[in-house]
């Protein structure tokens, strides 16, 4: 599915925090899918491709990130990013969702399920960041450019060279970046990168990255009881396996780890397929079926 075909199906939804950008198609129940830093809604393409014809597909722009801007002074912490989530919801009226998330989008989902699972009929978490490993390690220089203030202008210059962005910013991030289409990389990039005002934004949110947004929520993640799975790309420098079965442990709503062998942090794109397989399992087993309410 191209960004052209995803556009016919955008909308803007406007909150409390300003409007947000998102894709919106299908009918039936609501899938809603959240991104990481530096993707946006098109990282779940090929995922909505395949569920659409029985599934409402609802994948979000965060602030700075596809055709959602930031407004003034906006929290961009991932707990101020879920409250930014729980906004859009309520705009939208959405209850007894499957929430599936990925990367940092899968930190803000932890802090959303925490404070609303009356929103949640299921959640998903792919690789992404926990409480004892936020930002990842790997991802640490990163974060340290951004709180030098040294990131914005090398990342700016990047967009002359997509190809070399796509080695230096998403080489780790997918298992086979060579197959990755430049038209991806611009358009992950641009809506972060694409004016020195959006790169010193962008450095802002890499500031905010705070583990304790996590850990202010542990207590409530301990008694999540909503049907939650786990599925885990084994091949990721950033979210190692064992950090699911941490996440198995702290939420007893888990009800299954399930591993991508050799899958890097955003297979959702690259090997949607399989994330395809476990989400309809997960979605049967958990109310039985995608026009049953549980």
């Amino acid at each position: 599915m191209h960004q052209e075909e995803l556009g016919a199906h955008r909308r803007l939804v406007q909150t409390r925090s300003g409007k947000i950008s998102c894709i919106d198609i299908g009918t039936g129940r609501t899938a809603l899918f959240v991104h990481g830093i530096c993707t946006n809604s098109y990282l779940w393409r090929n995922v909505i491709a395949a569920l659409m014809p029985r599934r409402r597909c609802i994948a979000v722009d965060l602030p700075l990130h596809g055709q959602t801007p930031t407004t003034p002074g906006q929290d961009l912490s991932v707990a101020g990013l879920a409250s930014v989530l729980d906004e859009f919801c309520d705009a939208l009226g959405l209850t007894s969702i499957d929430l599936v998330a990925n990367d940092t989008g899968g930190a803000i989902a932890q802090i959303f399920a925490a404070r609303h699972p009356w929103r949640l009929a299921t959640l998903t978490l792919t690789n992404c960041d926990t409480s004892e490993n936020m930002p990842p390690e790997a991802f640490k220089p990163m974060v340290e450019l951004a709180v030098a203030g040294t990131l914005a202008p090398t990342a700016t210059a990047l967009l002359d060279d997509l190809e070399l962005a796509r080695e230096r910013l998403f080489g780790r991030a997918y298992q086979r970046p060579e197959l990755v289409s430049l038209e991806t990389i611009r358009a992950y990039l641009e809506p972060c990168f694409g004016t020195p005002e959006r790169a010193r934004q962008f450095e802002r949110m890499l500031v905010s990255l705070d583990a304790n947004d996590l850990k202010a929520v542990e207590p409530q993640l301990r008694s999540l009881a909503v049907p939650t799975l786990v599925v885990w790309g084994t091949g990721d420098v950033f979210f190692d396996v064992s950090w699911a079965y941490w996440l198995q442990e702290m939420i007893p709503g888990v009800t299954d780890v399930v591993t991508i062998d050799g899958a890097s942090v955003f297979f959702p794109e690259e090997r949607a397929a399989e994330l395809i397989v476990q989400l309809e399992r997960h979605w049967l087993t958990s109310y039985g079926g995608p026009d049953r309410r549980g």
